[in-house]
């Protein structure tokens, strides 16, 4: 779900020094593949089991329209369990139509947040219309589902309905969100509850909803004996600033300590302005932490992602593709487009020994624009930790299949939400295996300097007329240099912002008599950095 405003800006940010370029630690590669029959499919949940996949849930259409009446309809539900053989290129599939009611509709939803331990696949929530309240509700329910069971039944064509149990639970009433495990314990990070029909013109429109975010990572413990479910909740992690989250990427990470934990990037919308959080939180068994000193400004959105972790240099790389983001590279200029658009890229976010972050743009892209509510499934014989981190260092081979990427949104167009009659985008039917290459010693991982700069300046709205506001971080207190100059480079305002404060800072601006349709360059300056980004002056 995506409110919009209508931004565009070219983000030119200048440092002190720092190289652009690095020898990447691995290479990516993804080659399409395609199965007869197989539909297109986003933002689903899946399991496996033996090398099959087993699909629930998601939407057979694209990008949801903004108008009421069409947004998230029925007719977009998957009423279907598909079964996929990735290797022999076979699906099968099954409805849920012989499954209680309350499962039918849970298992019909998109946005589910899903876990899979051995055999059995937890899933939380989802968001769909349900019958039974007549409305489109985020579901409270936790549903079990026995994976081997299942997946042998849809394609032996008997019943399945004695593998999936479901319990009710307002805790578990959470879309958009993500289901990860921290050892022993379950953490539901993120996401919103949301109840009504999708307007983007605000709860108090139309036919109106409710919309509450968790604000949180809700902490649980799940009893499962095969026959008996239950759950033990636990004190939750809540931070309304920083967890005020959701349609985003939650990832399993391993630490500088060696220790397990999640890391979530981006996700929207920042409180008080309908822009994605450029900064990430970590979160490991003994709480969280806001990293400020690192941006993310590639893969916004969840998209299909993959954890590898090389213990030798003790690093932690997460492999993020495509999606829709808030920027995108255009011949080496990083360009803002606050309707966040759809994109190609493929980036590489690389935590090192020393917990320091940075974010490397990677020389293959997406073939068009796709990846938003796409997966990765893991081929998973290969080594890994517990929690699924690839272990690099354990890949013997030169060229490794690590694995697949289905479905997610295609897009015609980068920005469509504000013209979607629906035939702009559609789920897509695209699989592509992805190959890790190790030693290779083709292709530049590009540093986004940006990624580690730490002013992290917006400009909005933009473009303007005149009336904005600059958004920016200081790592220390002290004072801003803040210069506006035309295009010819002719200066037209020289101000100095004396005691701010360390932190998040913003400066409101009125300048009159700027002339329609003019670019303007708005340059702000501290001892250590500077940014300067690209305004348009309209009507």
């Amino acid at each position: 779900m995506m409110n919009r405003i209508k931004i565009l800006a070219i983000l030119l940010i200048a440092f002190t020094s720092q190289g652009n370029a690095q020898t990447a630690p691995f290479q990516i590669a993804i080659e399409p593949m395609n199965i007869s029959g197989l539909g297109g499919l986003q933002a689903y949940a899946w399991g496996q089991h033996n090398g099959k996949w087993l699909i629930i849930g998601g939407r057979l259409d694209g990008l949801h329209r903004r108008q009421p009446f069409a947004a998230f309809d029925v007719a977009g539900h998957n009423n279907q369990l598909i079964v996929v053989d990735p290797v022999a290129q076979q699906k099968w599939t099954a409805p849920l139509s012989s499954l209680p009611i309350g499962l039918q509709e849970q298992l019909s939803s998109t946005n589910m947040e899903f876990f899979q331990e051995g055999n059995y696949l937890y899933l939380v929530g989802g968001y769909g219309y349900s019958n039974t309240s007549a409305d489109h509700i985020t579901y409270p329910n936790l549903s079990a589902v026995k994976v081997p069971d299942v997946i042998n039944a849809v394609i032996n064509g008997t019943s399945f309905a004695t593998n999936f149990r479901q319990i009710t639970d307002t805790m578990f009433a959470v879309t958009g969100g993500y289901l990860n495990k921290i050892n022993n314990t379950f953490y539901l990070t993120g996401g919103q509850k949301f109840i009504g029909r999708y307007n983007p013109m605000g709860p108090t429109h139309g036919p109106g909803f409710v919309q509450i975010y968790t604000n949180a990572s809700r902490k649980f413990t799940i009893f499962d004996n095969g026959v008996t479910l239950s759950v033990t909740h636990l004190p939750a992690i809540v931070d309304a600033a920083n967890l005020h989250r959701r349609d985003y990427n939650v990832v399993p990470q391993i630490m500088p300590t060696g220790q397990e934990g999640l890391t979530a990037f981006s996700g929207v919308f920042q409180v008080g302005v309908d822009l994605p959080y450029l900064n990430c939180v970590n979160i490991d068994s003994t709480g969280h932490t806001v990293n400020n000193a690192f941006s993310q400004y590639y893969n916004h959105y969840h998209c299909a992602h993959i954890p590898i972790y090389s213990a030798s240099n003790n690093e932690m790389h997460t492999v993020l593709f495509g999606g829709i983001a808030q920027y995108y590279d255009s011949l080496g200029i990083l360009v803002q487009d606050n309707n966040v658009p759809f994109v190609k890229t493929i980036a590489r976010v690389t935590r090192d020994a020393s917990g320091t972050m940075a974010e490397y743009k990677l020389p293959i892209a997406m073939p068009t624009l796709l990846g938003a509510g796409s997966e990765f499934i893991p081929i998973n014989t290969l080594p890994h930790y517990s929690n699924e981190v690839f272990k690099l260092d354990n890949f013997t081979a030169d060229t490794t299949l690590v694995g697949y990427i289905y479905g997610g949104i295609s897009s015609t167009a980068a920005n469509i939400f504000f013209t979607n009659t629906g035939t702009q985008s559609s789920a897509s039917s695209q699989i592509f295996k992805v190959f890790v290459i190790k030693n290779s010693t083709v292709g530049i991982h590009e540093l986004n300097t940006h990624s580690i700069g730490t002013l992290q300046m917006q400009v909005y709205p933009n473009p303007n007329n005149g009336n904005f506001m600059v958004k920016f971080n200081l790592r220390d207190k002290g004072e801003v240099k803040l210069t506006i100059s035309d295009a010819s480079g002719k200066l037209i305002e020289n101000t100095v912002l004396k005691n701010l404060q360390a932190g998040e800072n913003t400066y409101s601006k009125r300048i009159k008599n700027l002339i329609n349709g003019g670019i303007y360059y708005i340059t702000i300056e501290t001892t250590y950095e500077k940014a300067t980004q690209k305004i348009i002056v309209e009507p």
